[in-house]
């Protein structure tokens, strides 16, 4: 954790690219705490954090340079990983609540054998093209296109963008976006 704490703080100062740097700055912390084994995969969403937290996390990083002191940098950095972790918690335990939720949902709405097929594919592409779901779903493509249909009428899906000559339309499923998007 220290690590990742003064090397993120080290690539933000030396500000390599013109753009991106914050982004970039925020995967290697991931990458960093996945390789270390801190984390068993790299999917740690730090982001949300720093960005609520955006003054006082320039301001700190800001005072590691003006005063050197690192300690109050590692105070913060370690809060705002903790407070992640536990925030990243609580989403991915509300998108397993919503998952058992819609099983019933998609099962009463669609009435098919195919009910968990599709709503295995609209968590794993929550925005997806229609003939995408139709090919990659295993459900067969009539059936694939009446869902999306029916899911459009019962409001699980939302149409993005409408299809336009060859483009299928597409689509998102906006109860699993309003959780990720926190």
């Amino acid at each position: 954790m220290v690590k990742a704490a003064l090397m993120h703080l080290e690539f933000e100062a030396l500000h390599p690219f013109q753009d991106g740097n914050g982004r970039i700055g925020r995967m290697l912390i991931t990458l960093l705490l996945w390789s270390s084994g801190t984390i068993s995969e790299p999917h740690f969403y730090v982001s949300g954090y720093l960005e609520e937290h955006k003054d006082e996390y320039i301001d700190t990083m800001r005072n590691v340079s003006e005063n050197n002191d690192w300690e109050a940098w590692c105070i913060f950095f370690f809060n705002a990983i903790e407070k992640q972790a536990i925030r990243n918690l609580e989403i991915a335990e509300s998108i397993k609540n919503l998952y058992e939720e819609m099983k019933h949902v998609f099962s009463d709405t669609l009435s098919s054998k195919w009910s968990v097929n599709a709503l295995d594919f609209i968590f794993t592409n929550p925005i997806f093209r229609n003939n995408r779901f139709t090919s990659k779903s295993g459900i067969p493509t009539p059936t694939a296109a009446r869902f999306t249909r029916m899911l459009l009428d019962k409001g699980l899906l939302s149409t993005i963008e409408e299809s336009s000559g060859r483009r299928p339309a597409l689509y998102a499923f906006e109860p699993l976006l309003k959780l990720v998007r926190v």
